[in-house]
């Protein structure tokens, strides 16, 4: 579009990580990109990013979105089933995204979104961004392998977008001026007691990490959250502590010199674009 200087079909985008409960540090950067009145034209995110991407597009505030997980458990999202290809089916999440979001399909969302997800035969990265598909995007975007069963959608199996892109910011860099990256999983020291629980956190950690090295360079402000490591995949129970560290690590980024002159950028194309929109009312007007 020439309005943005070149042939971009987004302004800004939002490209968000996975990193299971450490994904409510999502919401608490949300919270500081609307504080300096910065607006997404197109959210993509994989697994937590995705479902914290899913809510936001669909319109909830960060804190209705923060305030529907309160009032759940880990296993009212998850159904245990017969050791097969997951210890766990994802029936409880698709019920609760079924539920609660007010949109059925990626065309009712307020703000376009794109779910990434793995298709687990042909191993490749597999965007989700149109149809009547939504819920089950997500709930396919969220189904880390072994953990949970594969979701089928159109008779593929797609597991976890994490294992082949967990850092989704080339999904988007080509079709926008700017991107914001959210990155909520990071690589750090093993921990001091090993667990099975700890052992196959790690294992997913350092696959998907290993993916997200050039995608880290594509953005254009990258906010990355140190603080939220400590917590375990799906931890319920901190959630307010995790998106306070998304605040403090967004405020501290968009703080930075280069990133208030792309906020001013931002700000600048939404007074052309309102001044555009204006004129064409105006048009419209003389012509009826």
């Amino acid at each position: 579009m020439g309005i943005f200087g070149k042939d971009y079909d987004y302004y800004l985008g939002y490209a968000l990580s996975g990193g299971g409960a450490k994904g409510f540090a999502h919401l608490g950067a949300f919270m500081v990109f609307e504080s300096y009145g910065l607006k997404p034209d197109v959210i993509v995110g994989t697994s937590a990013g995705a479902l914290a991407g899913v809510f936001y597009a669909d319109g909830f505030t960060p804190e209705e979105i923060s305030e529907l997980f309160r009032k759940h458990e880990f296993r009212e999202f998850f159904e245990f089933s017969v050791p097969k290809a997951g210890l766990f089916k994802n029936s409880g999440l698709e019920k609760f995204l079924k539920n609660n979001l007010r949109s059925s399909s990626f065309e009712q969302l307020k703000v376009p979104f794109k779910a990434v997800t793995t298709d687990w035969e042909r191993a490749r990265t597999v965007v989700f961004s149109e149809g009547r598909s939504l819920v089950d995007a997500v709930v396919a975007s969220c189904s880390v392998p072994i953990v949970f069963t594969p979701k089928v959608i159109g008779g593929t199996p797609y597991v976890d977008g994490g294992l082949l892109k967990n850092f989704p910011v080339s999904v988007i860099r080509d079709n926008c001026k700017y991107v914001i990256g959210v990155n909520v999983s990071m690589i750090t020291s093993p921990p001091e007691k090993v667990s099975i629980r700890t052992t196959a956190e790690r294992t997913f950690k350092l696959m998907s990490n290993s993916n997200t090295l050039v995608d880290r360079s594509m953005c254009d402000i990258l906010v990355e959250t140190a603080e939220a490591q400590k917590y375990f995949m799906f931890d319920l129970n901190n959630i307010d502590r995790i998106r306070e560290i998304g605040y403090e690590s967004a405020s501290s980024a968009l703080g930075e010199e280069r990133s208030l002159e792309i906020v001013k950028r931002c700000h600048r194309h939404y007074q052309l674009e309102e001044r555009v929109k204006q004129q064409i009312d105006k048009i419209r007007k003389l012509s009826s």
